[in-house]
């Protein structure tokens, strides 16, 4: 059984702010699971017997070499794409980089990588990445600037 099509998956996302307000995306490859070529808020799949932070953690660490703290919940939402046949329920966190500078692990995963300015955010994102930057920019208006969402 594949998670995702067979069964509803779990995937967890971050939204990873740097010190400038800017946002960590990444461009989906030809060999990721879905909505291939636009960009996203990058994540994975939950493993069994996984916590959702510890999954993010990993995954982060895998496809860009960096470790993160994982801080608020910022959504939860589902992730349904009728024409992939594929349904998942994605958390998504507010998350920082700890140590290390983003690179590509995983090329045919990921054909890309960049920072942007919420209001400069490519218009080519995932259905969930749409979503999830509504969110953060009601998110960030709702918030002081001296707010670390991440504590």
């Amino acid at each position: 059984m594949i998670r995702g099509i067979d069964y509803i998956g779990v995937g967890v996302g971050a939204i990873i702010v740097d010190d400038q307000g800017r946002l960590f995306l990444a461009r989906r490859g030809p060999q990721a699971k879905n909505e291939r070529g636009l960009w996203e808020f990058p994540g994975g799949a939950v493993e069994r017997g996984e916590r959702l932070a510890d999954a993010l953690r990993r995954e982060i660490r895998e496809e860009y070499g960096v470790e993160i703290e994982v801080g608020e919940l910022l959504d939860v939402v589902d992730h349904i794409l009728p024409d992939e046949g594929q349904h998942w329920v994605s958390p998504a966190f507010v998350c920082r980089i700890l140590t290390g500078t983003p690179a590509i692990l995983e090329p045919g995963k990921c054909a890309g990588i960049g920072w942007f300015a919420p209001a400069d955010v490519p218009r080519e994102l995932t259905l969930i990445s749409q979503e999830n930057l509504h969110n953060y920019i009601r998110f960030i208006a709702r918030s002081s600037s001296k707010v670390e969402p991440w504590r």
